[in-house]
């Protein structure tokens, strides 16, 4: 019997029954449990009822912890003997004790469908991925809006999507500003460490990336709170609904895990976007040179000894937790000093850019003098002032 239901209404209106569907532009392995059951919602709707319940009944039977498979197993189950009305179709007496968790599971279907239907568009990265060096091997970005995270791989011909997940964010949403508000930060953040699960209790999953919020531009903003990673869910659990955590960004543990052993602590930019805006690499690239050239003066200023251009690219709001504006002159006047006639080049040059109340450029590299094999890890934040870009923060990271 074909399924007349909101599990038909929703695959034919997010464009994923018919022949369409053909195209299979999953860029998931064709194994996860996401994408079977995405599958399943393809055989619906093109009329394959009994195929799609034979796969339903195998995905619950492998996976019996996704609650959202189950829902379907369940509407699938009804459907033999009456059209249904709505996704979560189950007896009143069912549906009343768990009104919430039934609403939270249509929801979670909607974004996995929806995600489905609005892939990226080929050759095109997330506008915040400005310059990404080689040393930079993984690279992520988490669509807020919808429920994804979107996981690079950087290879001879640059940055390109691998794999993407459903994932949770925030009971509140997202845009995070105080400590305790239940929302997911919006910005360019890097991980700083990999907590295996067996360092954490059962609640983190197989294991958790933390990244560095607040950084130095949400400070700069007032914002508080720590401890936004991103982690996996209880071994009981499969998945999460899509606004269930205190800030976090939550994954099932099998896609973790994938991450957990793909991505490299301190090196691995991490963007959180309400709404990702990708741009095509060409596109992209006058931006590219622009920015690059835009370092590549303050290299020139900084090697050249000359003081008073140098301290042209620095923000008279400049500080770094230890010096503001003129003890940073005085400061970088010594430096100066001591690294005049020796040449300085700049390493693994990382550029994010990202778009708030003004423009802002993430910028890490590592700063090698001449003679130097290795040298600092350096990450300043630019801010625009009046039109141009002026440093407001400076450090050493690591």
């Amino acid at each position: 019997m074909l399924v007349k239901s909101m599990l038909l209404a929703s695959a034919l209106s997010l464009g994923v029954a018919g022949p369409a569907y053909a195209v299979k532009p999953v860029l998931q392995q064709s194994q996860s449990a996401e994408a079977r059951l995405l599958e399943i919602y393809r055989l619906v709707g093109v009329g394959q009822g009994k195929l799609a319940l034979k796969n339903a009944q195998a995905l619950v039977e492998d996976v019996p912890n996704f609650q959202l498979a189950q829902m379907v197993y369940g509407d699938l189950l009804l459907s033999q003997t009456a059209p249904l009305k709505a996704m979560g179709s189950a007896p009143a007496d069912l549906t009343e004790k768990a009104p919430q968790r039934i609403e939270q599971l249509r929801t979670e279907a909607e974004r996995r469908l929806f995600a489905l239907r609005e892939r990226p568009p080929a050759g095109a990265l997330p506008a915040q991925f400005i310059e990404t060096p080689p040393s930079t091997r993984h690279a992520i970005a988490v669509d807020a809006g919808r429920s994804r995270l979107y996981l690079f791989e950087n290879g001879p011909h640059g940055l390109r999507v691998v794999a993407d997940h459903y994932v949770s964010i925030g009971r509140m949403g997202a845009e995070k500003a105080a400590q305790g508000d239940q929302r997911t930060p919006l910005g360019v953040y890097y991980i700083t460490s990999r907590l295996d699960g067996k360092q954490l209790t059962d609640f983190y999953g197989v294991g958790a990336l933390p990244l560095n919020y607040p950084n130095e531009y949400d400070r700069r903003q007032g914002r508080t709170g720590s401890g936004i990673w991103l982690h996996g869910v209880p071994s009981d659990s499969y998945a999460r609904s899509p606004n269930s955590t205190d800030g976090c960004v939550v994954l099932a543990n099998p896609e973790l895990k994938n991450i957990l052993e793909s991505v490299q602590p301190r090196t691995t930019p991490v963007v959180i976007a309400k709404s990702l805006t990708w741009v095509p690499t060409k596109t992209a690239e006058h931006e590219r040179r622009n920015m690059r050239n835009l370092i590549e003066g303050w290299r020139v200023a900084r090697a050249g000894g000359d003081l008073t251009r140098l301290m042209s690219f620095y923000s008279n709001q400049f500080s770094n937790g230890t010096r503001d504006f003129n003890q940073w002159r005085q400061w970088l006047e010594k430096e100066v000093v001591s690294q005049r006639g020796k040449s300085l080049q700049l390493k693994d040059l990382a550029i994010l850019g990202w778009r708030d109340k003004s423009d802002i450029l993430v910028v890490t590299f590592g700063e090698v003098s001449d003679g130097q094999r290795t040298g600092a890890i350096k990450r300043q934040y630019w801010g625009k002032e009046g039109g141009l870009w002026k440093i407001f923060y400076e450090g050493v990271i690591g």
